[in-house]
């Protein structure tokens, strides 16, 4: 599960074929001891959870390289190479 980006403490991962559990173009996050999936159209928690200011800041990234994510949910869908997304400053 390759990291796809890293800021404030928030690491975005997206998994090779990983389309059965929840059907849905998504990412997994971590925080701390925090983990947590996402939908990238909706940029809506599926599951887990994250602090408040977290969830912020990571619904504020998403929605800034929503078209990087589904691109690069589709690269992960079909085996391809994984590219770094930039981070929030």
């Amino acid at each position: 599960m390759p990291i796809v980006s890293q800021f404030y403490g928030i690491i975005v991962r997206i998994y090779f074929k990983d389309s059965e559990k929840h059907y849905l173009e998504h990412i997994h996050v971590q925080y701390n001891e925090h983990d947590a999936v996402y939908s990238i159209k909706e940029c809506a928690l599926l599951e887990g959870e994250l602090p408040p200011k977290q969830h912020k800041l990571l619904v504020a990234w998403m929605e800034i390289h929503k078209e990087e994510l589904i691109a690069l949910w589709n690269v992960a869908q079909n085996d391809g190479e994984i590219f770094k997304i930039d981070p929030l400053r």
